[in-house]
């Protein structure tokens, strides 16, 4: 099936990406660790990313890809690259503006974005700093995502997959100077890295729209009506499309009102839980939205149904094992990560329940990549937003809550469980307007999934202390019984899985065969 070789082309190369972002983030705890520098940084760099995600990503992928794909098919590739264009000239003059305008008032937005460091005048003024030199990586990304959709809706996903790999190659060298005295001051040295890591990206995939044929020059900004059109389905898809977006940065603002280190707790949780996240609800939520495009414009709506049923099983035979691997083991995980230099065993404790509860909510927000792509791709950008709304509010009531008990715990702990609440309305309004019913290969796999997770779970809780002593060594040893781990945790979910039926051979070969 097209849907999966897509799948695994664009996870493939996430793949790529997550690893080298592991040795990235591996050097930052190693040289900044979680103190006033890290969590400066984490802000600044999260700032500029919110609204990449957010904004760039999120809201203009949910109502540009269905538009350019929906005039690829009926007008053309002329007709769509024209439209590209008088897109682009609207949205690099209003990203400009919009990057100049924060850059300003910095100090100004810093005070709603981290008002914990509002008290930590040397904290504060530090992130202000980073943040307007990491901001520029907005204007980059936003025109990224335009030149992406454009590829992808020509089911051209490996270099829009591959060019976070420029990112990560760009902060380790960064990282690597820094560590060895060439770059004497590491939060600025980091932040101007993310700058010219936009720069290079951007160059990246300029280069990919000119080799397929799709290159064009921006004209004078116009509102055309199809610019209209896009705005017009943008303006709810800023919430609907990025609520998780929305609600990492209220974890950002709740977390700086806490002791020093919890925005870097939360960041480095993230960053593993990001890791099945990204190569698997990332994939699928790229791929299958041109995908459902292009079949609901030509009324297939039987193959339209498959497809979101195939989505959906793909994403949970992946991440429910992922998740449950991820609360079995926190601990150790995080140890042979980021257990080194300035990170230290304290640090690798808080990091870890943390991750624990992230990984709650790491099927819900793959689901919501999984979801979501049926209501764009019949240019409802509305709906999702109600649901968003509720998500989010939701989401602050329980981290408020949790957060007594719990500290930065609770914050990780109430994003999972709104995801949750978002993944299940998402699918129940799909479900009563009849544009979603699971078939009987996924009423059938999804149980077997649960089964076979839990008892891998349950196996590697065990194995976990019975390895607490190499764990607990040298890096060598440690290394070693993480392998051991993810090694027996795989295999034994993968024959759990195949005993079970709940993977089955014959589906394999036909996802994989190209005539599939």
């Amino acid at each position: 099936m097209a849907l999966f070789r897509s799948i695994a082309t664009v996870g493939g190369w996430t793949m790529v990406s997550r690893i080298l972002g592991f040795a990235r983030d591996m050097l930052l705890a190693n040289v900044i660790g979680a103190g006033l520098i890290a969590d400066a940084f984490f802000v600044a760099f999260k700032f500029p990313n919110f609204f990449r995600r957010l904004f760039a990503e999120g809201a203009f992928n949910a109502a540009f890809v269905p538009l350019f794909a929906g005039r690829l098919t009926r007008d053309g590739r002329e007709a769509a690259v024209k439209f590209a264009a008088e897109v682009a000239a609207v949205l690099g003059s209003a990203m400009l503006m919009f990057t100049v305008a924060a850059i300003l008032t910095m100090p100004w937005l810093m005070v709603a974005i981290a008002p914990g460091f509002v008290d930590q005048p040397v904290k504060f003024d530090l992130t202000v700093d980073l943040t307007r030199v990491t901001f520029p990586y907005l204007f980059f990304m936003a025109m990224i995502a335009l030149m992406g959709g454009m590829l992808n809706s020509l089911q051209r996903f490996a270099a829009t997959a591959a060019a976070p790999i420029m990112l990560n190659i760009v902060l380790i060298s960064v990282l690597l100077g820094v560590r060895g005295g060439v770059l004497p001051d590491p939060g600025h040295a980091i932040a101007w890295g993310v700058a010219a890591a936009g720069l290079v990206q951007f160059l990246w995939i300029a280069l990919a729209c000119k080799r397929a044929g799709i290159s064009f020059v921006p004209p004078r900004p116009r509102l055309t009506p199809g610019v209209r059109r896009l705005l017009v389905l943008m303006a709810p898809a800023l919430l609907g499309a990025g609520v998780v977006q929305v609600n990492v940065v209220i974890d950002v603002i709740l977390a700086s009102t806490l002791s020093e280190g919890s925005v870097s707790f939360l960041y480095y949780a993230d960053r593993v839980n990001q890791l099945p996240l990204g190569v698997v609800g990332v994939a699928v939520g790229i791929t299958l939205l041109p995908l459902l495009t292009r079949q609901l414009n030509s009324g297939d709506l039987d193959a339209a149904r498959n497809s979101q049923n195939r989505a959906i099983e793909f994403a949970l035979t992946l991440t429910l094992p992922a998740a449950a691997a991820l609360i079995a083991m926190p601990g150790a995980i995080v140890t042979v990560l980021f257990q080194r230099g300035a990170f230290d065993v304290a640090a690798a404790e808080a990091t870890a329940g943390a991750l624990a509860a992230f990984a709650i909510g790491l099927p819900a927000y793959v689901l919501i990549k999984a979801l979501t792509p049926s209501y764009f791709a019949r240019e409802d950008t509305k709906t999702p937003v109600k649901i968003a709304v509720v998500a989010m509010i939701a989401n602050v009531a329980l981290a408020l809550a949790l957060m007594q008990v719990l500290a930065h715990v609770g914050i990780a702990l109430a994003t999972a469980l709104s995801a949750w609440f978002n993944a299940l309305a998402l699918g129940v309004v799909l479900v009563r307007r009849g544009h979603l019913a699971f078939d009987d290969r996924l009423r059938r796999c999804v149980p077997r999934l649960l089964f076979a997770s839990a008892a891998m779970a349950g196996a590697v809780w065990w194995g976990t202390g019975l390895l607490a002593g190499p764990l607990a060594g040298d890096e060598a040893r440690r290394i070693g019984a993480l392998t051991v781990l993810v090694a027996g945790g795989g295999g034994l979910f993968v024959l759990l899985s195949l005993v079970t039926g709940a993977v089955r051979l014959k589906d394999l070969r036909a996802a994989l065969s190209r005539r599939g």
